[in-house]
């Protein structure tokens, strides 16, 4: 058996979630393989709205198995939160969601680190969520980490050897003015809750359940243009986004992988800082926000807006071997007179269709501009409804990144997904 991996093709936030709850009724399994806390997957269905941050969007769907992967980084005490609502809601989670012992832990003291590094940089902030997820996973590549496995073990020493570690590097930030005296007991009550669900060695797991003919979902955080090598440098996340993640980050072989799906938005949005061509500033990205209620599922913070980019969608595509794309918020563009898509950038007084080695000064997107549908989406059901112009914008992207729109969604309910 084969996996298939879903992931996001621009700066986060495409409505991974929706799809994974939306395709999890095919696979048996649903992994998690890299990121942490500081990606938020919203969910709608039945009138409720959920936001998952560590646990696998598959956690809804019947007896699937879902697994946090070991490129996860847990923070224990957000972990317990979010599944203890999750159980207040009705949904059992302790005998089908299993943690690998090599995803490492965010401690309290990775998030006075990140506090720290941030208002060290200065005006160079890159703008992270402040979770703790760079300090942890420089901790990870430094092999200073701690790790769900060491719970098991001898875990208040290993722990009073990391926290001293990092508040002799906090004192060296002259970062001193802290108190995590509460946040700590929670922390240590996520540690005992943690220990009631299985722990195990997920790159055996993930490959005796293919041998058991399985069927897997690899699922992915953040976006491919927030990857830690190829994204808009430093302005990115501390793993690696790509299809690439799903391997190291659960132990498969590379020929291991079946299809991957690029989850898009109809248009682009980032949040934090860092480099964005197709940003808009004006009315238009106002009502772009407006109706897709832009703001980020963890952070609540406003989403920068703009139209969607082409040459950033066929860099995506390329790096993570795209086979199908899904494209989501369709519905968000209902009312727009004109729709553009950037084909290329401007560089230097040069027209470039490729994305270069740094965006983050001097890029202008250059623009094709195509008529709007003006048309309620959110009540299609089928392709068969889709107005022209819509149909015609479709066509449009698949011809420029000769890659097939499989699956379009037109609202954020689970019901609002139209195959193609």
């Amino acid at each position: 058996m084969k996996v298939d991996v879903l992931l996001g093709l621009q700066w986060g936030d495409e409505g991974k979630g929706k799809v994974v709850d939306v395709l999890t009724p095919r696979y048996d399994v649903v992994a998690r393989f890299q990121g942490g806390p500081n990606a938020g997957h919203t969910l709608e269905f039945e009138g409720q709205k959920y936001v998952l941050r560590s646990i696998p969007s598959g956690i809804f769907q019947g007896d699937k198995v879902n697994i946090i992967g070991n490129g996860v980084v847990l923070a224990p005490d957000l972990f317990m939160d979010e599944a203890k609502d999750l159980e207040k809601s009705g949904h059992e989670l302790k005998s089908r969601l299993h943690i690998s012992k090599k995803a490492h832990l965010i401690m309290p003291t990775h998030r006075l680190l990140d506090a720290a590094y941030e208002a060290a940089k200065g005006k160079n902030k890159v703008g992270t969520t402040g979770k703790g997820i760079g300090p942890t996973y420089t901790d990870k590549i430094s092999r200073n980490g701690l790790r769900v496995g060491d719970i098991l073990e001898n875990f208040e020493e290993k722990y009073a050897a990391h926290k001293a570690r990092h508040e002799e590097m906090l004192r060296a930030l002259n970062y001193t003015d802290y108190d995590i005296t509460e946040v700590e007991r929670h922390w240590m009550e996520g540690i005992e809750y943690m220990k009631q669900f299985p722990l195990v060695d997920s790159e055996h797991e993930v490959n005796n359940l293919l041998k058991q003919g399985k069927t897997m979902l690899c699922e992915g955080a953040q976006g491919t243009m927030l990857d830690v090598d190829f994204g808009s440098y430093p302005f990115v996340t501390s793993s690696n986004t790509i299809c690439a993640g799903a391997c190291t980050g659960l132990g498969l072989g590379p020929n291991k992988i079946g299809d991957v799906f690029g989850i898009i938005k109809a248009y682009c949005t980032r949040v934090g800082a860092g480099p964005f061509p197709t940003e808009l500033f004006d009315e238009t990205g106002d009502k772009i926000r407006a109706i897709g209620h832009e703001y980020g599922a963890v952070t609540g913070r406003e989403r920068r807006c703009g139209w969607i980019d082409l040459v950033a969608l066929k860099y995506a595509i390329m790096v993570n071997g795209v086979t199908k794309l899904i494209m989501m918020k369709s519905d968000v563009l209902d009312s727009f007179e004109t729709i553009k898509a950037c084909v290329a950038y401007k560089q230097n007084g040069n027209v470039i269709d490729f994305f270069p080695y740094d965006i983050n000064e001097g890029i202008e997107p250059v623009y094709v501009e195509m008529p709007g549908w003006n048309q309620d989406l959110t009540k299609v059901t089928s392709e068969a409804e889709f107005p022209k112009a819509f149909k015609d914008y479709i066509a449009f992207l698949e011809e420029q990144l000769e890659t097939p729109i499989a699956i379009v969604s037109v609202g954020p309910d689970r019901e609002q997904t139209i195959e193609r």
